[in-house]
């Protein structure tokens, strides 16, 4: 079995960061721990901090970086996580969630910290032509339909296009993420972390990328 790792993907929405994370969970055989994921089971199985999350995300508003790293907490905690290794995927989103984070893992840490870079333009284009499950939130694309009449393949739901992929609404969400996302690229820089890998082209060049980078850490820290 190849060894775990502990790595977490940064990069703009529509990236293709969840994509690629998962893609990286199956190739070293580590839980892929997406926040949106969490959330949404936490909800479900109404644990404290799930239930403490719904209610801000009924309200509208962001859920507090308390309640996001408590469920993060839990998540890590099952089935050997933490042990064995995982992909992040939203989580951190700044400074002080990356923080958290890394106490938690102490006396370890995660091996490396992969911003997924795009072109602004790019991302925009994609999202614009994005396309999601509205019953469990599967991504698909106008180019990449579900099979049968924009019936999700996974669980039958219908398949919309969402309210906010309007071009006003998706560049605000950039500059939200960039504003955010820029002193957390740099602690994680601080702290020769972090590697920067082209998210453009074909998802299996990606991929590759990706894996050769991670590859390329772990050999120089043998």
């Amino acid at each position: 079995m190849i060894p775990g790792v502990r790595l977490v993907l940064l990069g703009k929405q529509g990236s293709g960061k969840g994509t690629q994370a998962l893609r990286l969970s199956r190739h070293y055989v580590v839980h892929h721990v997406s926040t949106g994921d969490m959330f949404r089971a936490a909800v479900r199985a109404g644990t404290t901090f799930g239930r403490k999350a719904q209610e801000y995300m009924d309200a509208g508003e962001l859920v507090p970086d308390e309640i996001t790293i408590g469920i993060v907490k839990e998540r890590l905690e099952q089935a050997g996580t933490k042990r064995r290794g995982f992909v992040l995927d939203g989580f951190p989103r700044n400074v002080f969630q990356a923080g958290a984070l890394s106490d938690y893992l102490a006396p370890d840490d995660v091996h490396l910290v992969i911003d997924l870079e795009v072109p602004a333009e790019v991302v925009l284009k994609r999202l614009a032509a994005r396309r999601v499950c509205s019953s469990c939130g599967t991504n698909y694309s106008v180019e990449v339909p579900p099979m049968e009449n924009w019936t999700c393949d996974v669980c039958g739901g219908e398949v919309v296009q969402r309210a906010d992929d309007t071009e006003a609404a998706i560049r605000r969400r950039l500059e939200i993420y960039e504003s955010a996302t820029e002193p957390l690229i740099e602690w994680y820089k601080e702290r020769e972390r972090l590697e920067v890998v082209d998210g453009e082209g074909p998802p299996d060049e990606v991929t590759t990328r990706l894996i050769d980078t991670v590859e390329r850490r772990r050999e120089a820290s043998i």
